[in-house]
């Protein structure tokens, strides 16, 4: 099988990369991203060598792009999206150009190529924020709250339409919150383990109650490759680990994995429209596909303070440029007395 990935320089992306060619090594994968910040070539860089294995700079956005990577595929999983709420809510445009164009491009070209199977990575915000003791199952009403949800939000309706529509053989998965290896560090964990590592204060929105379903980045994953193989066309399967935890539990539970204490902590003003709480029901991946998590967030978050401790040169070129302008847009200039990193 011949696999087009977009966006596989990116976290998730990497890592799915990483898996199916160790799981299937006979595969072939194409790995087309744009490299924007949070897309990094060092994360596949042990890849390099490998035959199966190939690397195209383009944009999901420029269709001549994407029709040169289309050759010879089999099946697309698509990755490739602006993806940071900040992000969105300072400038919506490009999640708007890149999550809803560009997921629009690459199914209009893949359906005219007769590509087998389209695997859309989409996420659980497009569900909005849940009423305590809800979980979203697959068909719980959309309600996006941020720029970013709403985006992704429209291009599950997208794809959703093309099947309909067209028949096209397109599977939609809604994931929980990702933590893990090579994830760039505005999201919380990376950000909380990197500010700890230096001995930093640790910024935390409002009073941290807000509350994520989190997934080990190779358990979501496992579950995207099951999808890809076994999943029938138009479904939509939501993957999560099922264990809402508050976001100060986990920075409390990093804290403690370093050896630092909750001293280190920091409140900062909210973002605005914060959801509350996310969480996700996953019985219909478990019960047709057989797909359970494996890893619980106590061992993953140990696994990856690990691997971040263990990888001090990817922390530093990953905190310059970009990292820096982030920091300092979302957490020094709302109000919050750290020092400048």
């Amino acid at each position: 099988m011949k696999i087009l990935v977009t966006g596989g320089a990116g976290f998730i992306g990497s890592n799915f990369i990483r898996h199916i060619l160790r799981t299937y090594p006979r595969y072939a994968v194409l790995n087309l991203d744009k490299l924007t910040y949070a897309g990094n070539l060092e994360n596949l860089a042990d890849l390099e060598s490998n035959p199966n294995y190939q690397f195209i700079k383009g944009d999901v956005c420029v269709s001549a792009d994407i029709e040169s990577a289309l050759r010879g595929v089999d099946a697309i999983v698509h990755f490739a999206a602006e993806s940071h709420v900040d992000r969105s809510i300072a400038d919506a445009r490009a999640f708007v150009e890149t999550n809803v164009q560009g997921t629009y491009n690459l199914m209009d070209s893949a359906r005219r190529n007769r590509v087998g199977r389209f695997l859309y990575v989409s996420t659980d915000e497009v569900y909005g924020s849940l009423a305590p003791g809800d979980r979203a199952d697959e068909g719980f009403p959309l309600a996006p709250n941020s720029p970013y949800a709403a985006s992704k939000a429209a291009s599950d309706l997208l794809a959703r339409s093309f099947w309909h529509t067209y028949a096209f053989p397109v599977i939609i998965t809604r994931a929980s919150n990702n933590y893990g290896p090579y994830q760039f560090p505005e999201k919380l964990i990376p950000l909380m383990i990197t500010l700890a590592l230096e001995g930093s204060k640790l910024p935390v929105y409002g009073d941290g109650l807000n509350e994520r379903d989190w997934i080990f980045v190779e358990d979501h994953c496992r579950a995207l490759s099951i999808v890809l193989h076994d999943g029938r066309g138009g479904e939509i399967y939501n993957i999560g680990y099922g264990q809402p935890v508050s976001n100060l539990t986990v920075v409390r539970q990093i804290l403690r994995i370093l050896g630092r204490t909750d001293e280190a902590i920091e409140f900062v003003t909210d973002r605005p429209g914060h959801d509350r709480r996310y969480a996700l029901n996953a019985a219909k991946i478990e019960r047709e596909l057989g797909w359970k998590p494996e890893v619980g967030l106590d061992a993953g978050l140990i696994r990856t303070v690990e691997w971040y401790r263990s990888h001090p040169d990817w922390i530093q070129e990953a905190k310059s440029g970009e990292y820096r302008e982030y920091y300092e847009r979302f957490y020094v200039n709302r109000g919050t007395s750290l020092a400048e990193i």
